[in-house]
């Protein structure tokens, strides 16, 4: 295995939802931390979207493991986000045989 670069700080989110007042719920993202990650593209499509031409880029990110259940482990249907950037964890895999580093897929998409 290569080594690692963990030079971009991400921020960690998971969605929460929130009672709106009328009995109904909204969305909103919650921090859980920040982490240091190397993040690559992988591949990328641009599929039409309701509001035209979408891009979409897969990426890998990494980031150092964490136990099963912490707060810090990234997990589906979370995200990260850098700046205005939005990168949804569609999984997460164990990168290396030792457990030191997770694999994050997820996705990022513009719409164009």
């Amino acid at each position: 295995m290569n080594p690692v670069n963990l030079c971009r700080q991400l921020v960690l989110e998971q969605a929460v939802q929130i009672p709106d007042g009328a009995g109904g719920f909204n969305q909103t993202w919650q921090a859980l931390g920040k982490l240091w990650a190397e993040v690559k593209a992988s591949s990328g499509r641009v599929p039409n979207g309701d509001l035209g031409p979408v891009s979409r880029v897969n990426y890998k990110i990494t980031v150092r493991a964490a136990p099963h259940g912490a707060e810090s482990r990234p997990q589906p249907d979370q995200r990260f986000t850098e700046g205005s950037r939005v990168f949804r964890i569609n999984a997460v895999g164990e990168s290396d045989a030792h457990g030191g580093y997770l694999t994050c897929y997820a996705h990022e998409e513009v719409v164009s």
